[in-house]
């Protein structure tokens, strides 16, 4: 049997059935997300009159049932005489007719976030009941909704002073599974609305918690990164941020901050409304700040030798905030996540290009911070794809049949009591191993020269063989693949002489561990362990010295009597007996250990660069600032 299809079987959804019958279209969905845009379209209407200068603060209240939502304004008021052509009042219009509205033509409003006319008229579609109080002309008007449809005519009230307008609303709950509003959601995006409309005062009411605030922020987006760094617990690399306040066929306001995190974090908006998706405007600041930034390290001759700066090295680290007002915004969807127009991006760009260029010219320290760290990135980033192309899963085992052969492992399987020992030769390894508590230390000794891993590509670096042995033995991976959780020991602990060859040796592995295994610094796993080098005996008391300025305090505050005494300088670990390593070195009880930390990313970040880098002008002015230091040297 063949079905018919005619005339009759098309429907036409009239007035705002369409939005009962398809919510999604209009707010993205009926899940939480989708009830809270109702708040936001609201809200959108409010701050429209505020970013026009018409209205100085916005009340918005969460009554106590948790499910109804009061906003107000003391703006111009939503005009209530009868339309010509309709011959309905236009509050009425507004609520009850999609694409109505006073933004259309732009005359009432040069910006504004709601430009299709739905906002109003979906949230009362959407709502069981929804109730418009208005303050115009010195009177007071008020008309009643249910599920979109008016419940009666406008009415006049009576008088009232100033002007404005009120919605309350309440979702319906056969539209919504749950009508419940979350607070701090609709908190935080109040606090956001007074920081990037500096000035106004938006008042939070929040009758379910008992809770009322208020936000006014009178240097708005300064103020926002503030709290955005704060929130972070950012680093800045730079002492003031790049801020950029200029009006040139759109009104842009911007500031940046690069910070020692290894992200990018924008947060962008346009006429107020937050485009998490970005859009043209996020362009237009990327694309200039690059440029800004390449002008720079070109004509300062900054680029560095054999390091390939992209763009996203430029940008990371980087915090900041772009808001943008523009008169007719095309936003993706009405629920406005992100910014379409393809003509603000050439006008973003032209406005932060020259105007970032001309600050890092004048705040050479600055300027000089931002393009350190974006070397920095440049370098990680190179190494981290090199060890994720050439590190194989083998190398992060934790399977002891594929350990080193050198390595003399521990027998306790409770990893935050475990210790490696990475040790200067065979000959120290040696005592090491024979001192050492087997159950919770391990010992692996160094033969050879160590590698300059910030010399060397990663290729050497993994194929040295000492290296190699480390990665696998850790069993946490290398560069990106890095992970302190697979760590196979808690401690990871740098046993070399107590000599100017053992102080090298350890800088060289800190070199690697830095360049290489920097969450393993991070997270405190890295340390230095202090072993004497020398051994005094004044009569029958024994006193360890761990250098030369420890050897004359134990001498000036021991050695004033007539007891003999004996110093022995010992040439290595090896020369130690097992016991004596133990108690002075190893034991856990009576020895000193350094936990190697990094305060100051930037600054550790130069100073390995410059002193293992493969440029000698660094070491050489180092040496020669220092040379005064050098009172005695171990040749």
């Amino acid at each position: 049997m063949t079905s018919t299809y005619t005339a009759k079987d098309i429907s036409v959804l009239e007035g705002l059935e369409p939005v009962r019958k398809r919510p999604g279209m209009y707010i993205g969905g009926v899940s939480s997300a989708g009830l809270h845009h109702l708040v936001w379209e609201v809200l959108d209407n409010s701050v429209d009159e505020a970013m026009n200068g018409h209205a100085t603060e916005i009340i918005v209240t969460l009554h106590d049932d948790g499910t109804s939502i009061t906003i107000s304004d003391n703006g111009r008021g939503i005009p209530v005489d009868i339309h010509p052509k309709l011959k309905k009042s236009a509050l009425e219009i507004i609520l009850t007719t999609l694409h109505a509205g006073g933004k259309f033509e732009g005359q009432n409003y040069k910006t504004s976030g709601g430009l299709h006319g739905v906002g109003a008229s979906v949230v009362n579609a959407l709502s069981k009941k929804l109730v418009a109080t208005v303050k115009k002309d010195g009177k007071l008007y008020e008309q009643s909704f249910k599920l979109g449809k008016p419940t009666g005519p406008i009415k006049k009230l009576g008088a009232a002073r100033g002007s404005g307008t009120t919605i309350y609303f309440h979702p319906d709950p056969t539209i919504f599974p749950k009508t419940e509003f979350n607070p701090d959601t609709i908190r935080d995006r109040l606090e956001i609305v007074s920081y990037i409309h500096k000035g106004v005062k938006v008042v939070w009411d929040d009758q379910l918690s008992k809770k009322k605030e208020v936000f006014q922020h009178e240097e708005g987006i300064v103020n926002y990164l503030t709290k955005i760094m704060a929130q972070r617990s950012a680093r800045p690399v730079h002492d003031q941020p790049f801020v950029l306040e200029k009006e040139n066929g759109i009104r842009v306001q911007i500031i940046l901050q690069w910070t020692e995190s290894t992200d990018e974090h924008l947060r962008s908006y346009v006429n107020g409304i937050p485009t998490g998706s970005g859009g043209s405007h996020e362009n237009g600041l990327r694309a200039g700040m690059t440029k800004a930034l390449r002008n720079y390290i070109e004509i300062h001759k900054l680029t560095p030798r054999g390091v390939n700066l992209q763009t996203e090295d430029l940008r990371e680290g980087l915090t900041g905030i772009v808001s943008i007002f523009i008169p007719d915004p095309q936003f993706q969807g009405q629920t406005k996540d992100r910014l379409n127009n393809p003509e603000v991006q050439p006008q973003v760009d032209g406005l932060v290009r020259p105007a970032l260029e001309h600050w890092l010219n004048n705040n050479g320290t600055m300027a000089n911070a931002i393009v350190t760290r974006a070397v920095m990135a440049a370098k990680a980033r190179e190494a981290s794809r090199a060890a994720s192309a050439a590190v194989t899963r083998k190398s992060a085992t934790t399977n002891r049949l594929n350990l080193p052969g050198k390595l003399a492992d521990c027998s306790s399987n409770k990893r935050d009591r475990t210790e490696l020992f990475i040790v200067e030769g065979d000959s120290a390894g040696g005592s090491a191993k024979q001192g050492r508590d087997r159950a919770h230390q391990a010992i692996l000794p160094l033969r050879g020269k160590v590698l300059n891993t910030e010399q060397a590509s990663l290729k050497k670096v993994l194929e040295n063989k000492e290296i190699s042995d480390i990665i696998t033995a850790l069993g946490c991976g290398l560069g990106a693949d890095c992970d302190p959780s697979k760590l196979r020991y808690g401690k990871i602990i740098l046993l070399m002489d107590a000599d100017y060859d053992g102080h090298h040796i350890s800088t060289l592995m800190l070199t690697f561990f830095y360049r290489h295994m920097r969450p393993l610094m991070r997270d405190g796993k890295i340390f230095l362990a202090q072993p004497p080098l020398y051994r005094i005996d004044i009569g029958k008391e024994t006193h360890w010295a761990h250098d030369d300025e420890d050897r004359v305090r134990i001498l000036e505050k021991h050695g004033g009597g007539r007891a003999k005494i004996d110093i022995s300088r010992f040439k290595g670990l090896g020369e130690m007996m097992p016991k004596v390593l133990w108690n002075t070195t190893l034991n856990p009880k009576t020895r000193a250990l350094l936990r190697v930390e990094i305060d100051d990313g930037l600054k550790t970040e130069q100073v390995i660069s410059e002193l293992m880098g493969k440029d000698p002008g660094a070491r050489f002015n180092f040496i020669m600032e220092r040379a005064e230091e050098a009172e005695a040297l171990d040749v």
